[in-house]
């Protein structure tokens, strides 16, 4: 797959601007849609709308900003398993998609610190926010975004005017721009088959509604095992899309709905072998590391006990299925109008989104022991007790162990077992936003923009976090129950005594409002000029229930429940106000059609979000950025080079450790090259590579300071030859993508290393004449062994004196056959 930008002639027409900004009427009745079937169609003349004032766009190549971008066959090409996966055509962007098909990927962008989810990424449809804030305590934007076949291209923004416009977060912004009807009906069928049992129908379909009505409509269904074989569904849903214009004089109008309904089995670490102090990693014995999950159907149904006995012997339990994994049920309506009213245009984008979008995992902490090691740990811990040991009559000297299904005893002291914890979390989530431009031409080549921006966003918040288990440490595991020999019980159906448990019930709302300021300015047909600045304030409230932890059954000899949380009916109230003003300037210079440089500046802001402010951290992230680019394209080659440097103060950092819930503050300091650039030697062949090179480094973080940033390679590099092959019959391409990731550390100390891996992509596609669509892909087709994150829950290297350490791997090789027909 190749995201740069390929040569077209000067007189190319550009493509379509996107329906979030239309160009005036009569350009876009004779504007043309890409054409999915060329290698690249993102030339020279390319027209991008994210981050610009002005609705009609600008030329990529003359845009001051760096930003990717990719048509409807690139996305196809990368194979991306989700929205987040596709991140990995953007350079300067590393995504963890490891946890599965749905919600939970890690973004990290630019060396921006952070733990988890994805707080520096922004998804856009149709240039509005899917959620007004992109991350939230187990929620990150991609989690309500799948892919289908109403997408038409992808615009992805990388720090430039970022801060004014929109939610004005400062990371990236994806924009995900959607196909609009035309006069002429077009559509298409997909069916699709693939490792894991996939299964899945795509189907889309626009074209004239009536008079200056036009509409589209697309979706899909999959249903699938998934690489890792969970022995039940991995992914199971689908999803359903329509959008309806209307043009007007000198603009148009248009309403979009999006259902969602999503099922996602999320993973996270498996046991691995590490030597040679991290940099080489193996498999542990009988769990492969590609293919392999403890999930299976005994683990399938959560029961976790959540309340004091009520004095009829009910504790309280709540029930949840791990199939739901992170999945999502959203509801997204859309809205917008861009119209010219002589001197003047207005644009106006309004987006609601209602979702639940839930988290129920199996969590890995420690390291796997042996059976007996952890028999002689609950005596301990029992005998530690005085109530349990009094209740007892005795201290205990040892235990006996039973598999839960069955009741077989389990008699080996040697067999290895592993503690996780089952985490729920239950999110509902209401948003509204809208953004307001009013824009006016003060004299030729200068357009003054004035803007407001309003969210309105809400969630509920129900958690229980770390009820444990014991099982097996095995592909598909099966719980174990232990027993102590003075009567004591350390488990009931394999839940044992937790290091800590953790609960949320809240409520929170949240409010943006933000007034922006905009001037574009053409100099001269080489020379323009951009500055911006907005100013934006917060307000938070919340409502938290209290708990408080003890014996829930009132039983000291069941071990196993002894100090577990519950809520209390008591709460305690949040409230933040905030406020924060960011600015951009840039300025390109055309040194020629196909050459120019550009720089830019631009300073920026991280508010708290709910979960920061729950945590106790109250303060506002600072970002400033700086970057200078060069782009260029003729018809052997095409390159855009970007190096850029950034500093963040006051960042937020939370993790989960095997102690409980850990916060802390620092900053950081970046400096980086991002590239992306093709080369075509001879006609249909195109070497395409891209990457970035960066330093990122921890600042004002304590014993962490000099440190790498954590989780960020310090080189990453694709490689993608393809080959084309016209003929009578249609056009057929084959291509490959080498992918390398540099080592990295899984931890804010650097202890944890992270080591480096290679993969290998390959695909096949036929475009036949008669309308037939056939595609071949398959990933990591050379079974690497990679890994995207080590234990977060435990100190130090993570690595057991054996040698086992925890992390999330690559999933193994994966295929997709499809056959599709368009018209």
């Amino acid at each position: 797959m190749n995201p740069t930008a390929t040569w077209a002639q000067d007189a190319a027409p550009a493509p379509a601007p996107a329906a979030s900004a239309p160009p005036p009427a009569d350009a876009a009745e004779t504007a043309k849609p890409a054409d999915t079937k060329q290698p690249d169609t993102t030339q020279v003349d390319t027209i991008v709308v994210t981050g610009t004032a002005n609705r009609s766009g600008k030329r990529k190549l003359e845009a001051p900003m760096s930003i990717t971008t990719a048509n409807e066959e690139q996305i196809k090409e990368a194979a991306p398993s989700t929205a987040a996966d596709l991140l990995k055509i953007v350079p300067g962007v590393f995504a963890e998609t490891t946890g599965g098909n749905g919600g939970g990927a890690n973004i990290r962008v630019r060396g921006f610190p952070m733990d988890g989810d994805a707080p520096y990424t922004t998804i856009q449809l149709n240039g509005s926010p899917v959620y007004p804030v992109p991350t939230l305590s187990f929620f990150d934007n991609s989690g309500l975004f799948r892919l289908d076949d109403t997408i038409e291209r992808v615009e992805v923004l990388r720090g430039g005017s970022s801060p004014i416009y929109g939610s004005g977060q400062p990371g990236i912004t994806v924009n995900f721009i959607q196909k609009k009807g035309g006069d002429t009906a077009e559509g298409g069928l997909r069916l699709t088959t693939g490792t894991g049992a996939l299964r899945r129908v795509d189907g889309f379909f626009a074209g004239k509604l009536a008079d200056k009505w036009s509409v589209s409509v697309g979706g899909f269904y999959r249903s699938a095992n998934g690489v890792r074989d969970t022995e039940f569904p991995a992914d199971r849903g689908g999803q359903l899309s329509a959008l309806l214009t209307r043009k007007l004089d000198d603009g148009e109008i248009s309403f979009s709905a999006r259902v969602l309904d999503d099922k996602n089995a999320f993973f996270t670490g498996v046991p691995l072998l590490s030597s040679d102090n991290g940099k080489k990693l193996s498999a542990y014995p009988g769990f492969d590391p590609g293919t392999g999950t403890f999930y299976s159907n005994e683990l399938r149904g959560i029961s976790l006990e959540v309340a004091p006995n009520d004095g009829q012997g009910d504790n309280g339990h709540v029930k949840r299925d791990l199939a739901d994994g992170r999945g999502a049920k959203a509801t997204m309506l859309g809205a917008s109008i861009d119209k010219r009213f002589d001197a003047w245009t207005l644009s106006s984008k309004l987006h609601v989104t209602s979702a639940d979008t839930p988290t129920y995992a199996l969590f890995t902490g420690g390291n796997p022991q042996t059976l007996g090691e952890y028999i002689a740990s609950q005596v301990s811990a029992a005998n530690a007790s005085p109530a349990v040991v009094a209740a007892a009559g005795a201290p205990a000297t040892g235990g006996s162990a039973s598999f839960v299904n069955g009741g077989q005893a389990l008699t080996d002291m040697d067999r290895a077992v592993i503690t996780a914890g089952l985490w729920t979390v239950d999110k509902k989530l209401k948003s509204f936003s809208n953004e307001t431009r009013l824009s006016r031409e003060l004299f030729k080549g200068n357009t003054l923009t004035g803007g407001l921006y309003l969210a309105d966003y809400s969630s509920h918040d129900l958690w229980y976090l770390n009820h444990t288990v014991l099982m097996t440490a095995e592909h598909h595991a099966r719980l174990v129950d232990v027993a102590l020999d003075n009567g004591v019980l350390a488990s009931r159906h394999g839940y044992v005594a937790p290091p800590w448990t953790y609960y949320v019930n809240a409520d929170y709302d949240g409010r943006n409002q933000a007034l922006f300021l905009a001037d574009e300015w053409k100099l001269s047909d080489a020379l323009s000029i951009d500055a911006g600045v907005r100013h934006e304030s917060q307000r938070i409230d919340g409502t938290l229930e209290n708990t408080s932890a003890g014996d829930l059954d009132g039983n000291p000899l069941t071990f196993y429940d002894n100090n577990l949380s519950y809520f209390n009916g008591s709460y305690r109230q949040l409230h933040y106000k905030g406020d924060a003003t960011s600015w951009t300037l840039g300025g390109n210079y055309n040194f020629s059609r196909s050459l120019s440089a550009f720089v830019r500046a631009n300073s920026g802001h991280k508010f708290p979000s709910f979960d920061d402010l729950r945590d106790g951290k109250d303060g506002t992230e600072h970002i400033d950025q700086y970057e200078v680019g060069l782009k260029t394209a003729t018809p052997l080659y095409t390159a855009f080079v970007t190096v850029y440097t950034n500093r963040l103060r006051n960042s937020q950092f939370q993790v989960f450790t095997v102690n409980g819930n850990e916060v802390a503050h620092g900053g950081s300091d970046t400096t980086g090259l991002e590239f992306e650039a093709a080369l075509r030697p001879i006609t249909n062949l195109e070497l395409s590579l891209t990457g970035n090179l960066q330093r990122a480094k921890y600042v004002n973080f304590g014993d962490n300071t000099g440190n790498a940033v954590s989780r960020q390679p310090k080189a990453q590099f694709r490689f993608t030859p393809s080959y084309k092959i016209p003929t009578e019959m249609g056009d057929f391409k084959l291509y490959a993508t080498w992918t390398h990731v540099g080592d990295r550390y899984g931890d804010h100390a650097n202890l944890q290393t992270l080591p480096s891996y290679n993969t290998l992509d390959l695909g096949a596609v036929a475009h036949l004449a008669n309308g037939i669509d056939l595609r071949l892909t398959g990933t990591n087709v050379t079974n690497t062994l990679g890994i995207t994150e080590g234990n977060p829950r435990l100190a130090g290297t993570g690595v057991s004196d054996s040698g086992v350490f925890m992390g999330r791997p690559l999933m193994g090789p994966a295929y997709e056959l499809s056959i599709g027909f368009v018209f």
